[in-house]
């Protein structure tokens, strides 16, 4: 990831500051695109790559923070910084809890927010990279067979082929069998990758003793 693949949004009513902000950002190399309110930007959709949002806390209709709310609820995950020159401190407290990268106080530093804009992307790009892998461990999960399924969920949690024969009322032989044929599709060596794939995916099987 690049920083030139990068989006910042800018969401501000203030149509100086959105130009400047704006200017500036492209100023180091990233693409950035702004809104004057935040249903506008609530109504766009966002192309798949790694970016951050510029939010002002305050403005007419829906602000900042009931924008960062509303992301929230979509399950829209992306780093906000918030940038104000009202704000107060239950104010900034409320928006790092719900998330929020940083909180700037206007005036700030050029470079104060570019600082928090790399951050922020640089977050986001390892977020993507997280989803990306995850979705990629449920596909494989997916294309198991149920009988696969089934043993794949005893040998995550640590049961013995024979064990797992047993349990199922199956050769071990044919556990063997199965065993193999789930690690290939699922791509992995060994039973640490197994269990390490299947924590990623956020399986959790439960305990099982015999």
């Amino acid at each position: 990831m690049t920083l030139s693949d990068s989006v910042v949004y800018i969401v501000d009513d203030d149509e100086l500051i959105r130009d400047s902000l704006k200017v500036l950002v492209k100023s180091v190399g990233i693409h950035a695109e702004t809104f004057s309110s935040a249903q506008l930007f609530l109504e766009t959709r966002l192309p798949d790559k790694s970016s951050c949002l510029v939010l002002d806390i305050r403005m007419p209709g829906l602000g900042g923070l009931d924008l960062q709310s509303e992301l929230q609820k979509k399950g829209v995950s992306i780093p906000i910084i918030f940038i104000t020159g009202h704000g107060t401190v239950p104010m900034s407290v409320k928006a790092m809890k719900a998330g929020a990268v940083d909180f700037l106080q206007k005036p700030f530093e050029d470079q104060e927010l570019l600082d928090a804009i790399q951050h922020a992307i640089k977050q986001h790009s390892h977020l993507r990279i997280k989803h990306s892998e995850t979705n990629s461990i449920r596909k494989r999960i997916k294309s198991l067979t149920s009988r696969e399924h089934e043993i794949f969920v005893l040998v995550v949690v640590g049961m013995l082929n024979k064990q797992i024969a047993y349990d199922l009322k199956l050769s071990e032989n044919t556990v063997k069998t199965h065993r193999a044929r789930l690690m290939r599709k699922m791509e992995v060596e060994s039973l640490a990758e197994l269990v390490r794939a299947s924590e990623k995916a956020g399986i959790h099987p439960p305990s099982h003793s015999k």
